[in-house]
């Protein structure tokens, strides 16, 4: 043996320079059954849209054939825009045909990671580390690519026991290794940024993370303006308050730019809302909910796909804030058709109970709300304690607001026992989502009670809690904003002038929202400003545009500017505001 070894040194020297590979035996490409083991999903790729599917343009070379190549940038162009079950089956087509394709190994991978969604369930964990480990076998074909698949087991590794949110920040900083060691790729640049705003943590309110991201995908898009992830990206990571308006034209160009997308179609409406750019955000989500509809019959999915009821929420939340109740109806009545969903996930549970929730709450819908129940009830709740969360606020304030004290403490354990439920689970998030309701609805039981400074302390504190964190990515918005709450209590407290302070600072966060902009007009009014509250009711009735039976508090914003044009014309004096508030409506509404 020692004589075999002696002699095969430097013959393997020489092998190992000419052929590339040494005693130990090269490495075998895995078998049809360790793909099949894989479960990887097959069978015809759907398009809606086009008839000649339009994604954008991606240019990523590859080590596995000049005839694989553009199937894997079709992949690379489906996985930047989340179409994460389509991308997969071009990957797995790839590798039935190639399975020595390292690179495919990753795109399944990166197929079950979805970053900004959710995170992965467990057999998404399994697919993806198992692809990954078959990729590890193969010998690198480069190392670039070698590389490309060790950033991403930075994320997969050690996931049973790893939580989530860290190996979110492995994936940074694996990635930012790899752009700065490949600086001219610019898919390493950006999937960085992706990474970035991935691991963005929701109570960070100076966004670091994704002002780095928005940065270098601005940067990126002079030169790749047609590149689905850099425009995509560019909306995620722009997607707050305080900088949704730098993405506004990409938020214009993506559904254009891939309108093959049902998720692309949907995306600009992110940015439209955080702006309170209602139309926009209309037509952007009536055409997601119709691409989806079409992929669904494509699929022959049961019932209804996951992304059409994600656009329906959005839909329903702006047709809300320009009063149009009949079509935000008509949403909810369509929804209540919707028995069968696939996949059966987190948007499905958010869309089955915020757009009821968010009817009745908006309308003020007091006594509705109080007995709000979802037309879902064998939908797996327990599997989503923050969903079925909001069902409980919105019974929680409508009974508190209908002084039903025994109903809204009932609410209030309920609400207790979820909160405990998300604690339990380390779902830090959701938990302080679930806290915010929380104090909120203890505040709204001590007026109730008439313990008035109390109830103001709790909903101040409400107020500063939701302000310390970002909404999720999946919501349009909170149910109701805890400040817009704050100033709805002020206003009963008969407090205007700080009642307006509150509506103000909320629509610095929410703009255009209906409720907000009339409780500020209405604050205005009532403190004695008669300019700003012109300047509010003038403006709810500029982005307006009702279907049907209108909204009582846009009667009540052009009977104040009528009587305000009468005033002027004969100069008589304003009525102190005990003497007009004798004749305000009520807009506690009790019907829809």
């Amino acid at each position: 043996m020692k004589i075999l070894l002696v002699l095969c040194r430097p013959v393997l020297s020489l092998l190992l320079l000419g052929l590339g590979w040494g005693c130990t035996e090269k490495k075998a490409v895995p078998s049809r059954k360790a793909l099949n083991e894989l479960s990887l999903k097959a069978g015809r790729r759907l398009s809606c849209g086009p008839a000649e599917p339009k994604l954008g343009s991606v240019q990523f070379p590859v080590s596995c054939g000049a005839t694989t190549q553009a199937d894997f940038n079709l992949g690379l162009k489906l996985l930047h825009s989340f179409e994460y079950d389509e991308a997969e089956k071009v990957f797995a087509a790839i590798l039935y045909r190639q399975p020595d394709c390292r690179m495919a190994y990753w795109g399944v991978a990166m197929s079950n990671f979805h970053p900004l969604w959710t995170p992965p369930a467990e057999p998404e964990l399994r697919k993806g580390a198992a692809a990954l480990k078959l990729a590890q076998t193969l010998p690198a074909s480069s190392p670039r690519e070698a590389d490309y698949v060790a950033a991403l087991t930075a994320f997969y590794q050690d996931w049973a026991t790893v939580a989530h949110p860290t190996r979110c920040l492995r994936f940074e900083q694996a990635m930012q290794k790899l752009a700065a060691k490949y600086p001219t790729d610019t898919e390493a640049t950006v999937l960085y940024a992706l990474a970035l705003t991935a691991a963005a943590s929701p109570t960070d309110t100076t966004y670091a993370r994704q002002k780095k991201a928005g940065t270098i995908l601005s940067a990126l898009y002079a030169g790749n303006p047609a590149h689905p992830g850099v425009v995509h990206y560019l909306i995620h990571a722009y997607d707050t308050p305080t900088l949704a308006s730098l993405a506004v034209p990409a938020a214009r160009q993506y559904a254009s730019l891939a309108p093959s997308s049902a998720h692309a179609l949907h995306m600009p409406s992110h940015i439209f809302t955080r702006l309170g750019m209602w139309q926009e955000c209309i037509a952007s989500n009536l055409a997601s909910v119709s691409s989806a509809q079409c992929y669904a019959e494509q699929a022959g999915i049961e019932g209804h796909w996951d992304e059409e009821l994600h656009g329906l929420d959005y839909l329903t939340y702006a047709y809300l804030q320009i009063g149009d109740n009949a079509r935000a109806r008509q949403q909810w009545e369509y929804l209540k058709t919707i028995r069968t969903v696939s996949p059966v996930n987190f948007k499905v549970a958010y869309a089955f109970a915020a757009i009821p929730a968010r009817y009745v709450l908006e309308n003020k819908q007091w006594p509705d709300a109080a007995r709000l129940q979802s037309h879902a009830a064998d939908f797996p709740w327990p599997q989503y304690p923050w969903q079925a969360a909001m069902l409980h606020f919105t019974r929680l304030l409508g009974a508190a607001r209908t002084a039903d004290q025994p109903g809204a403490e009932a609410e209030l354990r309920e609400l207790t026992r979820l909160h405990d439920e998300l604690v339990r689970q380390k779902d830090d998030y959701k938990a302080r989502q679930v806290a915010v309701q929380l104090t909120t609805g203890q505040a709204w039981i001590k007026l109730m009670q008439g313990k008035n400074q109390e109830a103001l302390t709790l909903m101040t504190q409400a107020a500063e809690q939701e302000d310390a964190t970002e909404k999720h990515p999946v919501t349009p918005s909170e149910l109701l904003p805890a400040r817009e709450l704050l100033g709805d209590m002020l206003l009963a407290l008969r407090q205007p002038a700080n009642a307006l302070v509150a509506y103000e600072a909320s629509l610095r966060k929410h703009p255009n929202r209906f409720n907000g902009v009339y409780g500020a007009g209405r604050a205005a009014e009532e403190s004695g400003n008669q300019a700003k509250a012109r300047r509010y009711y003038r403006h709810l009735l500029s982005f307006t545009q009702p279907t049907g039976s209108a909204r009582p508090e846009l009667q009540a914003a052009r009977d104040f500017l009528t009587k305000q044009v009468a005033l002027q014309a004969v100069g008589a004096p304003r009525l102190p505001w005990p003497e007009a508030e004798k004749n305000r409506p009520s807009y506690d509404r009790n019907t829809p």
